[in-house]
């Protein structure tokens, strides 16, 4: 451990009045980022319908938010630890609001591109503040995991209603109003958080390096493009070059923090075993889990023909078996250890993908939504310990700069794993066999299929639709077994990673 803890003379010490009103607001913020994170994939349709974006620009539309919240994640959270937490969160999400509304009525795909870019660059503050400010908040061991099983609960809770959401307001609004139910939550976020929660930044900060922020930047956006670019389209020039570039940006922002006096990241926060642990099992389930996540919304509507409000509460036992193991993932944790409970929860994840590679076209309900509730009790336990070990493995001073390394890592794992299980599926997807006058954009998405079927007489369209949704399935589930082998591996190495790693008990002074 990175500091030594003793126990405090008094409760009243290390137990601030007003935390648990002051824990609400950072929930709302971490419930919002969640959802909109899960929101645009129901809209995508009527977005491409509207503002007839190409499908170069609809990548980027989807892609171009993850692009910059990974960019700038580390950025931020060191910012965050420089001018104050508190203010940095305040900003941060009067800016999302705003932008929202920029997103909402987006009149070309250009437009909205650079909506979406630059609500990235506003969420990228959100995350890492709440975070940190968890861990300045809460002093005692015990709270803090229950802190942060609630804020992972939250994360949880939102990225599964906002398909629930998102698809009430498809079906009796138009498009932008999955972007202005921002508005009022962040208009309460910003009134209630100025008077409950305290500002914290780490005393001695040292100057913003914005040399740094540059190469951290550009180096993620390099190579989460690349990787992405390869896995769509393969190898070209340009895909290499920016890989390239990336890669030697990162070398280069790495370099430069072990040779600067106050860095802008602590590179020597990975030589602890935990933190590096932890990090690593965030990634590796990430990856193992996004293919599912992107998926399986498709899966539900376009092959079962649900719509998407129906498909939004499908998904919705992830969420209940997230929130229900947030909640008790320290004391469990305490209980047994840190190591059985992240690798138990991993493992469970991956037996849970490992039976969707036998699904089919019909496959019931009970064995998807066993299968979800699986996921969301393995990923509840993994993630809330994982981020419990990452916060209490480093001074409270870093605490925004550490928090930004997990959420990299998540951001990077659903990067390279929507690459590289999207290729999977969609590698299997456009090697289907459709019968006579089927349109060549039909072996792009399935959706191009369902949308080209519409204009094909009824024999036709039926053979088209059932040899194109039989290819997804195949897809999918050779994507799921892809998935539950990184996730089962993940277990296995955080097993021997996080040994010896406990959770504190003792209180702490702030």
């Amino acid at each position: 451990m990175n500091r030594t803890l003793r126990p405090a003379h008094t409760n009243e010490a290390v137990k601030r009045p007003g935390r648990w009103l002051a824990l609400s607001v950072l929930v709302l913020a971490v419930l919002l980022v969640a959802v909109d994170a899960t929101v645009l994939g129901l809209a995508t349709p009527y977005i491409s319908e509207d503002l007839a974006p190409t499908g170069t620009q609809l990548l980027w539309i989807g892609d171009v938010y993850s692009f910059v919240i990974a960019g700038l994640l580390v950025s931020m959270g060191s910012l965050g630890d420089r001018i104050g937490r508190k203010r940095i969160l305040l900003i941060g999400a009067t800016a999302f609001g705003a932008i929202s509304v920029l997103n909402a009525y987006a009149s070309t795909p250009e437009l909205m591109i650079v909506a979406r870019a630059l609500l990235g660059v506003a969420g990228a503050t959100l995350m890492p503040a709440t975070l940190a400010l968890i861990r300045n908040l809460f002093h005692d061991p015990r709270e803090r995991s229950l802190a942060v099983g609630i804020w992972g609960a939250a994360a949880s809770a939102g990225a599964a209603v906002g398909p629930v959401v998102g698809g009430f307001l498809l079906e009796h609004f138009w498009w932008g109003s999955v972007f202005l139910i921002n508005l009022p939550v962040m208009a309460v976020l910003v009134v209630v958080g100025i008077k409950l929660l305290p500002e914290s930044r780490n005393p001695n900060p040292g100057p913003w390096d914005l040399l740094s922020v540059t190469l951290s930047l550009v180096g993620m956006v390099g190579v989460v493009y690349a990787v992405k670019e390869a896995a769509a389209h393969g190898f070209a020039w340009a895909t290499l070059a920016a890989g390239l570039l990336g890669a030697a940006a990162l070398y280069g922002f790495v370099r430069r923090q072990l040779t600067m006096p106050v860095p802008l990241l602590d590179m020597r926060l990975f030589r602890n075993r935990g933190f590096s642990g932890a990090v690593l099992a965030d990634l590796l389930t990430i990856l193992g889990l996004s293919g599912l996540v992107f998926f399986l919304s498709q899966y539900l509507q376009l092959v079962q023909g649900r719509r998407p409000f129906e498909a939004g509460l499908a998904e919705l036992p992830a969420a209940v078996g997230a929130v229900a193991a947030g909640l008790i993932a320290g004391r469990v944790a305490r209980r047994f250890s840190v190591r059985a409970v992240v690798s138990g929860g991993l493992a469970a994840v991956g037996l849970a993908l490992a039976a969707l590679t036998v699904i089919g076209q019909n496959t019931g309900y009970p064995l998807l939504g066993a299968v979800l509730l699986v996921v969301g009790v393995g990923a509840g336990f993994s993630f809330t310990v994982t981020a419990d070990v990452i916060l209490s493995s480093v001074p409270g001073e870093q605490a925004g700069a550490a928090s930004a390394v997990s959420e990299t890592a998540y951001e990077l794992g659903a990067a390279l794993g929507i690459a590289v299980l999207g290729s999977i599926v969609t590698g299997v997807y456009r090697d289907f066999t459709g019968p006579d006058g089927t349109p060549a954009a039909a072996h792009e998405s399935l959706g191009g299929a369902v949308e080209a079927a519409s204009d094909l007489p009824a024999h036709t369209a039926e053979a088209l639709l059932s040899a194109a949704r039989q290819a997804f399935v195949d897809g999918l589930t050779l994507a799921a077994g892809v998935g539950a082998a990184v996730l089962l591996a993940a277990a296995v190495a955080s097993w021997f990673l996080l040994r010896g790693q406990r959770l504190e008990d003792g209180m702490e002074h702030p």
